[in-house]
């Protein structure tokens, strides 16, 4: 029991804890407010005259669009799911030559940028490629017409292109899953005479549903994302209706009418994996000390697994790297290339920028979501992790709109009053592309700072207090050092991305401003991709960082943050 005293003093310090934090609820909403600004703006401009433009799309546009978009995302979720899931349950419940390395190696295409991954397979597959070169060579051919050969550049090669980049989402939710289970229910399956493969269909695979449908999801939202590709490719899905409308047919109200129909799909597709997953929850096993059981495979058993957990990273990392870096030895005076240079710098601001500020802003919210629970404020703070699911060019839309009108309003004042014409102060200058950036990459660092916290003991932060500091000073003396990791992952993983990030970056930059993304795009769109082999490197040098960090983190799931 405390005295009274005691209760008085701890209520003084609850109000001068309350008094000193009152602000960060404030700024946490202010936060989540600017991150929805691009929303907002979207809808206000598609309420605008979209000049006659809008019937035609309607007619002409959407349904082609439509249909493409579907099929193509339809393809990447089935064919990232099944190479994904089997991958990963070979992986996790086998033991064979080469697994060990196999285990991460399959996490490698992650750092291959879907654009970068057309790109090189157009020069692979194309009629001057290696393949058709080599099949040739061995039967005497000399022309097209006299043999078959898949067609890259149409909706089933983007759906083997994206998938043999993306179906590590799929790998790593399912893999973490199956490693969780232990091995009490596939043992139970065995005693009662379940094969290996029947283990799979019959209990792990329905077990892992929730990762799986969490992971192909998240791949299908990444091809939705997508505008190089697609465009390399010449399929017309809705990211490339909405690019072509503003640019070339020079409507934007009409292209954000078409972003809102994304928007629509988009919330469809969130509905239907929150729809597919249900209130599954799994309790893992692996807390009872009980791994899942590895069983090892010798001879053909062995061969086949070996190869097809091989053959995923070789066709999504190992060709188009060996592709680049043959084709980069060509061009080496690219190092010396100013513009390449220029790029690299203004991919490292743009990229360290959004890095800081997502941090900075994700700790905000949650941090404002620990001293002020309560479901309804929570839910407003998890609006700011809208931005990853809409694709960066619908971001790029709405960014756009409220900047133009923030700036024409502001050089208006400054005329009208002083004589001083401002001009394009935010949408001229590379911080609109920083702010895009860090509102779609919002939810990449607050989900690992939401993460590093709850493996922080509560009882931390009361012993600190009891012990005499502030809420302050056991944030930056206790909290802090033990969330080091955690700011680091979530500044890394938003520095990559951004660095990777093509969609909202093509459309927001200004005049003569370019990253390494852009000057890939650029030269690949006018066919000149060899001469941008140096910079894809330097992406793909950039992405495998946190490539071999997460999987790294995987395989110590329970090392803390």
């Amino acid at each position: 029991m405390l005295s009274d005293g005691e209760t008085s003093q701890t209520a003084q310090s609850r109000n001068r804890f309350a008094r000193r934090w009152r602000a960060m609820p404030t700024v946490a909403l202010v936060v989540t407010a600017v991150a929805l600004i691009p929303f907002v703006s979207l809808f206000v401009l598609a309420g605008g005259d979209s000049e006659g433009v809008w019937p035609h799309l309607a007619r002409n546009v959407l349904p082609r669009s439509l249909g493409e978009t579907f099929a193509l995302l339809a393809g990447v979720g089935v064919v990232t799911s099944m190479v994904g899931i089997t991958t990963a349950w070979l992986v996790a419940r086998y033991r064979f030559a080469g697994r060990d390395f196999l285990h991460w190696a399959l996490v490698l295409p992650l750092a291959i940028p879907t654009y970068l991954s057309a790109y090189c397979f157009v020069e692979i597959m194309d009629f001057t490629g290696p393949l058709q070169n080599g099949l040739r060579v061995l039967t005497g051919f000399s022309h097209p017409s006299q043999y078959w050969f898949p067609e890259i550049r149409s909706l089933p090669g983007a759906i083997f292109v994206m998938s043999a980049v993306l179906y590590p989402y799929v790998y790593l939710t399912c893999r973490l899953v199956f490693e969780m289970q232990g091995s009490t229910v596939i043992d139970t399956s065995r005693v009662l005479g379940a094969s290996g493969w029947r283990q799979f269909v019959r209990v792990a695979a329905p077990l892992a549903r929730p990762a799986l449908v969490a992971g192909a999801t998240l791949a299908m939202l990444e091809a939705l994302n997508d505008i190089g590709a697609v465009e390399f490719l010449g399929v017309r899905t809705l990211t490339f209706s909405v690019f072509d409308t503003w640019l070339n047919r020079g409507s934007l109200a009409g292209a954000a009418q078409i972003a809102l129909v994304m928007l629509v799909f988009v919330a469809v597709m969130m509905a239907a994996e929150r729809k597919a997953r249900g209130d599954r929850r799994y309790a893992p096993t692996r807390a009872s000390g009980q791994s899942l059981t590895q069983a090892r495979l010798s001879g053909p058993g062995a061969v086949l697994a070996f190869i097809a957990c091989a053959l995923p990273p070789i066709i999504g990392f190992g060709a188009p790297v060996a592709l680049m870096i043959v084709r980069a030895a060509r061009r080496l005076d690219q190092f010396a290339d100013p513009a390449l240079a220029d790029a690299a710098f203004n991919s490292i601001m743009v990229s360290a920028s959004a890095a800081v500020i997502a941090v900075a802003a994700s700790f905000t919210v949650v941090a404002a979501q620990r001293a002020t629970p309560g479901r309804l404020f929570s839910a407003s703070l998890r609006l700011v992790t809208l931005g990853y699911a809409v694709p960066g060019s619908v971001l790029a839309i709405g960014t756009l709109f409220a900047f133009t009108r923030f700036d024409n309003g502001f050089d208006a004042f400054m005329r009208g009053h002083f004589g001083i014409a401002t001009g394009l102060l935010l949408s001229g200058s590379a911080a609109i592309v920083i702010y895009a950036m860090a509102v779609r990459f919002l939810s990449i660092a607050h989900g690992s700072l939401e993460s590093g916290y709850s493996r922080l003991s509560g009882h931390l932060a009361m012993a600190s207090r009891t012990l005499g500091r502030s809420e302050t000073g056991t944030l930056l003396a206790i909290e802090f050092p033990l969330l080091k990791r955690a700011f680091a992952t979530a500044g890394l993983f938003v520095f990559v991305d951004a660095m990777k990030e093509l969609s909202a970056t093509i459309l927001l930059r200004p005049f003569n401003f370019s990253t390494l993304a852009t000057f890939v795009y650029e030269k690949a769109s006018r066919a000149l991709f060899e001469d941008a082999t140096v910079a894809a490197l330097a992406i793909v040098a950039i992405g495998m960082v946190p490539v071999i960090l997460l999987s790294r983190m995987q395989r110590n799931p329970d090392r803390p943050v």
